[in-house]
């Protein structure tokens, strides 16, 4: 018994045809998910059947119906009978499509995934917020919106720009402050916002008595309690009537101030937080009343604490990002959209609170230092091989893996509700984020089977996340073609173009299935899914050519320029550069090799050039010699001294200095430490204690 055929034995299988909107074949299902019968196919299992379904409830129950899932899912509870329930959509996923007759093969890998048992779970990142809300922006705009919030919520307000004859409340019910916004930082329950005052009158000071806007000549304060710095021509009859109060000073030092919020509603007509997502807790409404009210409502709700996964798991020790000041790779920092990654030394600083969980820092980055925890890889791995060996022993043929995230639901079912629906190759998986799923996953699911792969894209991700998709897609299918798979396996697909999925012509597959299971190491599971591509391969190839920027490829040394000093050994962060402890050998593992290029940017000869590829033959496991040199002997004892070239290019260097100009000076770097100290003590008249 497969592993899919044994989470289903044990769960109590109810299909319905919707009143028969489709064709359902339960012989076919039952045979190809092993089940002991064929399950009743019932027709309006919400409706007119509900009663046999609650009867039935009873155990671990797989349900193929998400419509009614909260209905049924009560019934089931009311029945008390039920332990678990799972709902699995094979109506806009398989039933409702022009080819629905021969969608039992997908049919049957919706079900079988459905039926895996969920991921364990990931460690979680809190936040608490008690409610302590800055509203910045227009002064009348945040004065409206604080009362309308200070009941629920700690309000305080920073007006910035002009006033505009706003009027300040007749109560003080919450602190208003003006200024000039200079810094905004944090995440939801830790902002930091500073704020530079630029009016003499300071709200928090000011009683509001009016004797300022009595004794004011211009008349240039107004009922918002600030001076109209245009039109003031500086009398100082403001500042004497204020008195001990002291609120009005136009030569104030101290104009900084810094608070701590849980919460921000900026309602400035250009956000402070320019990224493509922001930090949680922030609401840049600006300046559209809409926008404004439904931020209101879901500030409202933000106070207490709040959990989220952690979506991305780092390991230092395989990062590339920088060694001895060198920047490498910083592929990570790139694609982020929300600005939660930073270089840190040698490597990088992941700040959860921000992370937003699309998992493209892990699509991109070369060596597998970050990876995806939502679900881990193995888990995805293992719900994508169900799919598609649960297909196959179907009878489908040419799979086709759609990945959509949850906002990718809505264009599935509009194309199925139009009659036209998937085709019925094409298996939905869905994902928490498109951008989470890379070239690894792509690669181990060619070689489990599919023939193509398409992800739908809605628009609201990051620009990077599409560009960054299409490039590995490109590798990908560099990759495929290169093997004799010939066609288009991979492609991005807009979520108002789901029709062009029709018009895609299919692709040569693998003909033999990999058994191998992903794992945690994204190159490990990639390196086992080309062995099974390389294997099966209409085109056997030994070395493939790959596109710059490429995470597999060589490196080419200029032996004319190189001096051996293995600056690149120590650069290197992967280990794919090599000394030789036996002999002056320069060594390379092309394997390892994630083409950062900080070994290039090291190099003082500026000798190394990277040669994107990828090299299918054994040898790329193995250490390989790039360079060679020949051993400089000590010019009176025959020891070693180094290669030759690096101390020739020594002498060449030193040759002018001033240092090296006594008699004999050059002479003794020809030597071993040992014998130039014995030379240095024989010729102690022309020796200087420097050349030791």
């Amino acid at each position: 018994m497969s592993a899919e055929e044994a989470q289903l034995a044990g769960k109590r299988l109810f299909v319905c045809n919707c009143n028969k909107t489709m064709p359902l074949d339960a012989p076919a299902l039952a045979r190809a998910l092993a089940l002991p019968s064929a399950p009743p196919v019932h027709t309006m299992l919400c409706q007119r059947e509900l009663a046999a379904f609650v009867a039935g409830a009873q155990g671990d129950l797989l349900v193929a119906c998400t419509q009614e899932q909260r209905l049924l899912g009560d019934a089931a509870e009311e029945g008390g009978r039920a332990q678990e329930i799972r709902f699995v959509n094979i109506r806009e996923a398989a039933g409702w499509s022009a080819e629905a007759s021969e969608a039992t093969p997908k049919i049957a890998a919706l079900l079988a995934m459905a039926a895996l048992p969920d991921p364990d779970p990931v460690p979680s990142v809190s936040y608490r917020s008690e409610g302590q809300l800055l509203i910045t922006g227009p002064l009348d705009a945040a004065l409206g919106w604080a009362d309308t919030l200070h009941e629920r919520l700690a309000v305080t307000v920073l007006a910035t720009g002009r006033t505009n004859g706003a009027a300040l409340p007749a109560q003080r019910t919450y602190p208003v402050y003006t200024g000039r916004l200079t810094a905004l930082t944090g995440w939801l329950g830790s902002f930091t916002a500073s704020w530079e005052q630029d009016n003499p009158i300071d709200l928090d000071l000011c009683t509001r008595c009016n004797a300022c806007l009595r004794v004011c000549p211009e008349h240039a304060i107004d009922d918002s309690y600030q001076i109209d710095l245009d039109r003031c021509k500086s009398h100082r009859a403001c500042v004497t009537a204020c008195g001990a109060v002291g609120a009005i000073d136009f030569a104030r030092a101290d104009r900084t101030r810094s608070e701590r919020f849980d919460l921000v509603l900026d309602l400035h007509r250009s956000a402070w937080f320019r990224q493509h997502q922001p930090p949680q807790g922030y609401f840049g409404a600006g300046a559209d009343p809409v926008v404004q009210a439904k931020a209101v409502t879901e500030l409202a709700n933000l106070t207490g604490e709040f959990e989220k996964p952690k979506f991305v798991h780092y390991k230092a020790s395989l990062c590339a990002h920088s060694r001895s000041q060198k920047t490498g790779c910083t592929q990570c920092i790139d694609v982020c959209s929300t600005l939660a990654i930073r270089a840190d030394g040698d490597g990088v600083f992941v700040e959860t609170h921000l992370c937003a969980g699309c998992g493209a820092c892990t699509t991109v980055c070369p060596s597998g230092a970050l990876t995806y925890t939502y679900p881990s890889a193995p888990d995805l791995g293992a719900r994508i091989r169900t799919a598609l060996a649960t297909y196959t022993k179907a009878g489908g043929r040419d799979a086709c893996l759609l990945f959509h995230a949850e906002d990718g639901r809505d264009s599935i079912a509009r194309l199925a509700r139009r009659g036209k629906g998937l085709p019925a190759r094409m298996i939905p998986l869905e994902v928490h984020h498109i951008a989470a799923v890379g070239l690894d996953v792509w690669l181990a699911a060619l070689a489990w089977g599919a023939s193509q792969i398409a992800v739908i894209a809605t628009g609201e991700e990051a620009p990077q996340y599409r560009e960054a998709l299409e490039f590995q897609m490109r590798v990908a299918d560099t990759i495929a073609n290169a093997l004799g798979y010939q066609g288009a396996h991979l492609r991005v697909v807009d979520a108002d173009d789901l029709d062009a999925l029709w018009r895609w012509p299919r692709a040569l597959g693998v003909r033999v299935p990999g058994s191998f299971a992903a794992t945690a190491d994204k190159r490990t599971t990639a390196a086992m899914a080309l062995e099974h591509l390389a294997a099966h391969a209409p085109v056997p190839q030994q070395r493939i050519a790959l596109p710059n920027g490429s995470p597999y490829g060589a490196i080419e040394i200029n032996k004319d320029a190189c001096t051996m000093c293995l600056a690149c050994v120590g650069s290197c962060p992967e280990s794919a550069i090599l000394d030789n402890a036996e002999a002056p050998q320069l060594r390379f593992i092309e394997a390892k090799c994630v083409q950062c290029g900080i070994c290039a940017a090291t190099c003082p000869e500026h000798a190394i050039t990277l040669i994107p590829q990828l090299d299918l033959t054994p040898t790329a496991k193995t250490p390989r010699v790039l360079n060679e040199a020949a051993i400089y002997a000590c010019v009176k004892c025959g020891k070693p001294v180094g290669t030759q070239r690096m101390v020739e290019a020594m002498l060449d260097r030193l040759a002018a200095h001033s240092m090296w100009s006594a008699p004999g000076a050059l002479d003794r770097l020809k030597m071993c430490a040992d014998c130039r100290v014995v030379d240095l003590i024989q010729h102690e008249d022309s020796a200087d204690i420097r050349l030791l």
